[in-house]
């Protein structure tokens, strides 16, 4: 069945009702370790790293929940983190101990388990010191700045038997299990292509100069593994997301829950044979680096996975801004940015089956925890550090790219792979709708990246392999061996 096919199938109009009416309620293949014993009788007391953004949903989750308790509180900012205490005091009458520096926090006993929300360049070296520390750990999305760390931090749970948890909850959703497993039992026979998309609008950041860090933040330690340089207001707070240095662009900022699922969807528990993006950072120029519009493929043989990123003004796809669409033989599965609920449809386009159901991700992590078993957990480190390591991947396709040409010129797998190929199309059709000059340039074209699944590396090219890890800072170091 041809995309425009499914577009007729599928109207927006059409799902969004479906969306509507359903109710919303609040696998790994690749375990990488199992850490039993007794069941704790006491709450597990857990340390919250990170305030500024995610973190007060950390804090939140664990507050509700009877099995757990907000110990400590950690930021670099003082006023945020005495602020967050504050809220923590006010909802459970006890107030948490304060912390700056997160290896201070790391030095206390009665900390059971730390729950990271900090920027990406922070968040694998944070889950080993915290398990290296004797503590479980949760960790944000993605779960790693670049593929070697990933892949230390899965090892950190294993050699130091604890429990370890990546921030994709939609694993823990009831309607995102059931869809899978449909998809998985060959409900809609073989599954040929898996699609990802993040149609999230990106203002411009615009332009800031170089400045003094507020008194009360640790600039120093907010750098940890990343390379020294002056403060920026730009590339602080959540504008590090768009930076190389902290971030990986919306890849792998929101893209990496949709990226989640679309490998989840592949059964894929390796890392594809190639990766090949396209894209730009379009409609202004500010002090961003990362492309706020990217394509890219994934070839896993006889399957494929295609992720699109638009930052500018774009209608959905399919029903779908933010989601999935994963395309069998005998029909497809439709993922919303809503992990209460799935659809799926057969060839013709009728409503099939709907899933539904919501889950407590945070409340599994406490469960697993409290348990020692690192069987029960939705979303095990391993998950996590594959899926972000295919945003990583296709980082480092399209930074290692040339200006690209028309469309009639492309090559490499996004010229060679059908769905690629289709998802280029409209990519060339989004931009030109935003005025973009797509005659003389489209921007930039990655190059191809041949990887070794088994090995985790990137082979025929040294350049690109060296992106696969990042020089750190003294006292920073993500350990090259676990």
């Amino acid at each position: 069945m041809s995309p425009s096919s499914r577009r007729e199938f599928l109207s927006d109009s059409f799902f969004l009702a479906a969306l509507t009416a359903a109710a919303v309620a609040t696998p790994s293949q690749v375990m990488a370790g199992t850490s039993k014993g007794k069941p704790s009788a006491d709450k597990l007391r857990i340390g919250v790293i990170g305030l500024n953004g995610r973190g007060k949903a950390h804090v939140d989750g664990y507050v509700s929940n009877p099995n757990a308790e907000v110990v400590a509180i950690c930021d670099i900012d003082l006023r945020t983190a005495e602020k967050a205490a504050a809220a923590v005091a006010t909802k459970t009458g006890k107030k948490p101990k304060v912390y700056q520096d997160l290896r201070k926090l790391y030095e206390d006993k009665d900390i059971d388990a730390v729950s990271a929300a900090l920027p990406i360049h922070w968040h694998s070296l944070a889950g080993i010191w915290a398990m290296q520390a004797g503590k479980d750990a949760y960790i944000e999305k993605p779960v790693s700045h670049n593929v070697s760390e990933g892949r230390r931090l899965s090892e950190a749970m294993v050699r130091y038997n604890k429990i370890c948890q990546t921030g994709t909850q939609s694993r823990s959703h009831k309607a995102i299990k059931d869809a899978i497993a449909y998809i998985h039992s060959g409900k809609i026979g073989k599954v040929e292509v898996s699609r990802g998309l993040c149609y999230k609008p990106r203002k411009s950041i615009g332009m800031m100069a170089d400045s003094v860090a507020p008194a009360e933040v640790d600039y120093d330690t907010w750098l940890g593994p990343a390379p020294k340089r002056a403060y920026n207001a730009n590339r602080y707070l959540y504008n590090w997301h768009w930076h190389w240095d902290y971030g990986a662009g919306d890849l792998g900022n929101q893209g990496i829950h949709q990226m989640d699922i679309a490998r989840w969807a592949l059964g894929k528990s390796v890392l594809p044979n190639k990766v090949h993006s396209v894209g730009g950072r379009f409609g202004y120029s500010d002090q961003g680096e990362t492309p706020n519009t990217v394509v890219t493929t994934y070839e896993y043989g006889d399957q494929t996975l295609v992720f699109e990123v638009r930052g500018l003004d774009t209608p959905e796809y399919t029903g779908v801004s933010i989601g999935n669409i994963v395309y069998g033989s005998e029909g497809y599965v439709v993922f919303s940015s809503n992990y209460a609920v799935a659809l799926a449809f057969d060839k013709a386009g009728n409503q099939v089956q709907k899933f539904s159901g919501g889950g407590d991700h945070f409340g599994n992590f406490v469960k697993a925890a409290r348990n020692r078993d690192t069987a029960a957990l939705n979303a095990p480190i391993v998950e996590g550090h594959l899926s972000s390591a295919l945003c990583h991947l296709g980082n480092i396709s399209y930074r290692l790219g040339e200006p690209a040409v028309p469309a009639k010129e492309l090559t490499g797998l996004l010229a060679s792979n059908k769905h690629g190929a289709e998802a280029v199309v409209r990519y060339r059709e989004h931009l030109k709708a935003n005025n973009v000059d797509t005659a003389n340039a489209m921007g930039r074209l990655g190059r191809v990246i041949t990887i070794d699944p088994k090995k985790e590396s990137i082979t025929g090219d040294a350049e690109a392999a060296s992106m696969l890890t990042r020089p750190y800072r003294t006292g920073f170091a993500v350990p090259s061996k676990i």
